[in-house]
């Protein structure tokens, strides 16, 4: 289980991710939580942190692509204006 300040390091550590790639975290505190557990999970039970909103297939040089923040984020936010998991917004 994951700690408060796990927690509080890796919501850090995407705001950090955020401002560097000109993006923000979603706003709703709630969700930013909660996807931030997920991952924290992930790297407890499977190795990583892996995004929440994808499948770990035990490919190591194919999970590579989903750990976060995925290969796929930035061409969901062009798209959709977040990524699938809702952790990263267009500003």
């Amino acid at each position: 289980m994951a700690t408060e300040k796990e927690i509080k390091e890796l919501i850090k550590q995407s705001q950090d991710y955020a401002d560097k790639a000109g993006l923000k975290l979603n706003p709703n505190e709630k969700v930013v939580r909660g996807i931030t557990m997920g991952l924290l999970r992930n790297k407890e039970f499977k190795g990583d942190i892996y995004c929440p909103c994808r499948t770990v297939t035990g490919n190591k040089e194919e999970d590579k692509k989903i750990v976060c923040p995925c290969i796929y984020h930035l061409q969901e936010i062009k798209a959709d204006g977040h990524c699938k998991c809702n952790l990263f917004w267009k500003k």
